[in-house]
């Protein structure tokens, strides 16, 4: 760690990162991607979650003569961005339909006599011709398309709107446009580029992998109960999120967690809208919330101290766990992610694809990425390298997940998923797992025997497995896709893979009956643990954050984020040139709070 200032630098955008921003070096292709855009170059971004991608827009926006009009898609968020800015003493402003009239004129204005360098705007807006007239009489620096996922219908949360910043291409030639998204497959990927026209701009692709999230994925068994054992164990003093399916189970799930004694709130888009907007300023600006919410939670959140997340239903695809796990750690330090996977959660989400208005074809590649997800869940080999490969991107075992940690057990299941597709073929593809498993097991009832499946050949040939064994080699035929589940009634039924399996007779390897739950889900605790530098100053220094937060009603980490904080701690500074060497203490912050932060520990030293 620099212990003393950093000379300045030559190079004009290196300049802006360590004055501006408090960082010595930047990190992967940042370096390269702001070299392109502020030579006038359009650029395609992918950056992990946390990698830095606000870089790549905000200082060639500085450099570049004009504003930087930033499009993303959560008016909510907008002014917790614009703060952060402000805090670093660059001049940003957004313009939403939340504003005032005066307010949207007096940006406006400022606009036009160019005092400002960034503005934020939702699709909707910069669309408005009101506003398009505008950007003809401002000097734009560049167009910055966040979250540019939204602009592919293949890609995991398309939005209308965003398909229309193609615009941009065909009214603004001249204008240099990044499109930055964290995670796109190689089709999504290649659409975006082909509908915002930025085929003659370069692409610029950083590795996937965020090596400080540990990832577990547990058998559904009681999901409150696994949760809630991942979070008392690792978690109970930190903020994190819980995904739901539903926007009952969301209000459900934060009624129960604030009975166990912490703090939780619920987010869905049933809420109100100032009830939303409420939730999610008290866990941006408070510590220690879990927030429980549905998918309308979470795009865009810049909260760097969220140190887990669970989902207690898996999500629609990789690009969507992905991206939802990567609100975790944003700041780099140790972070947990946890899944919960049911069967019948697979079909709700099979039945969500039928049920939309979706193209055939459309339907066809959802289905697939399901499949690779379910194929995630019951993996036997690292699921960093699952998660990686889906991208097109590498991995040797991490180490770091419940598989590389925990080992699951496999066993040549041939002979097994022969059987189990053979009882569902038999009873006319209409009954779900228990039932199913009560025949191959030989389990005799009234039902059994009124629809006579005490008298097939299948019955009892499974004897030689217990009921979670073969509730297992279900569950993972479903992920093979050799069996489908009906989400009205749970009935399986035999796909096309599963009549040439038992038509080709091809073998098969099965991990057996998961009996790791209480392993699979501690994950890794919390950064805290891992911190080695002066606990007590560490929690003073926190104190006067938020202090300092709640007096200017923003979220602590717009002051300073953990990592720079854990680094005072570390450190100790006692002069301003040592402050100043510290991760993320740039000019204008060391300005406002490099002498408030040296009192407190000049303070703790003395006592």
């Amino acid at each position: 760690m620099p212990q003393t200032l950093q000379p300045r630098a030559v190079d004009p955008a290196l300049h802006i990162l360590q004055k501006t921003y408090g960082f010595d070096a930047f990190r992967g292709t940042q370096g390269q991607v702001i070299e392109h855009v502020t030579a006038g170059g359009h650029a395609f971004v992918l950056m992990p979650t946390g990698g830095g991608k606000s870089l790549c827009y905000q200082i060639p926006s500085l450099l570049r003569a004009g504003v930087g009009i930033v499009i993303s898609p959560l008016i909510a968020l907008m002014q917790n961005q614009v703060d952060a800015l402000k805090e670093l003493g660059i001049r940003a402003a957004a313009i939403n339909s939340s504003m005032t009239g005066g307010s949207i004129a007096s940006t406006k204005d400022a606009m036009l006599r160019g005092l400002i360098d960034l503005v934020y705007v939702a699709p909707e807006r910069l669309l408005m011709d009101d506003f398009l007239a505008l950007l003809d009489e401002v000097p734009v620096a560049l167009f910055a398309i966040d979250e540019a996922h939204c602009v592919s219908q293949w890609g995991h949360d398309f939005r209308p709107h965003y398909k229309q910043l193609s615009l941009l291409a065909q009214r603004y030639p001249q204008i240099p446009r990044i499109a930055l998204t964290a995670t796109a497959d190689a089709p999504t990927r290649q659409d975006i580029i082909d509908c915002l026209q930025l085929q003659e701009g370069r692409a610029f692709i950083a590795g996937f992998d965020r090596p400080n999230i540990h990832y577990s994925i547990a058998s559904k068994d009681n999901a409150r109960a696994q949760v809630l054992r991942f979070i008392k164990d690792n978690h109970a003093e930190d903020s994190g999120i819980v995904y739901c399916l539903s926007r009952k189970l969301v209000e459900e799930t934060a009624d129960w967690l604030c009975a166990e004694g912490f703090n939780a709130l619920p987010y869905h888009a049933g809420l109100p809208a100032d009830k939303r907007t409420d939730n999610q300023q008290r866990f941006l600006k408070e510590e220690k919330i879990i927030m429980v919410a549905t998918i309308a939670f979470g795009m865009g959140i810049d909260k760097p101290d969220v140190r887990f997340v669970a989902h207690m239903t898996i999500p629609k695809n990789i690009e969507a766990y992905y991206q939802e796990t990567g609100r975790a750690g944003r700041d780099g330090l140790p972070a947990n992610a946890l899944m919960i996977y049911g069967a019948q959660d697979a079909a709700m989400q099979r039945n969500f694809i039928e049920e939309s208005n979706a193209p055939p074809a459309q339907k066809r590649i959802e289905h697939q990425k399901l499949n690779a997800l379910l194929g995630l869940c019951e993996t036997v080999g690292c699921r960093r390298q699952v998660i990686l490969d889906y991208f097109g991107d590498h991995a040797t075992p991490c180490g770091n997940c419940d598989t590389c940690q925990t080992p699951p057990e496999t066993f040549d299941g041939t002979i097994a998923a022969q059987k189990a597709l053979s009882v569902v073929y038999r009873t006319e593809q209409r009954f779900g797992i228990g039932y199913l498993t009560d025949v191959l097991i030989g389990k005799t009832d009234e039902r059994m025997q009124r629809f006579g499946h005490d008298k097939l050949s299948t019955f009892g040939i499974g004897a030689d497995l217990g009921k979670a064994e073969w509730q297992a080699v279900f569950r993972q035929l479903i992920a093979f896709n050799l069996l489908a589940a009906e989400v009205e009634h749970g009935g399986l039924r035999l796909t096309d893979q599963g009549m040439a399996f038992l038509r080709e007779k091809k073998s098969l390897r099965l991990r057996k009956a998961d009996k790791r739950q209480t392993k699979s889900t501690t994950g890794r605790r919390s950064a805290a643990v891992d911190f080695t530098g002066d606990e007590s100053l560490l929690r003073a220094l926190k104190e006067t954050r938020m202090e300092l937060a709640r007096a200017q009603n923003v979220p602590p980490y717009v002051i300073f984020h953990d990592k720079t904080l854990h680094d005072m701690a570390t450190v100790k500074p006692d002069t301003m040139a040592l402050m100043a060497a510290i991760h993320g203490v740039g000019y204008s912050k060391l300005e406002k709070y490099g002498a408030v932060f040296l009192k407190v520990v000049a303070q703790h030293l003395k006592d």
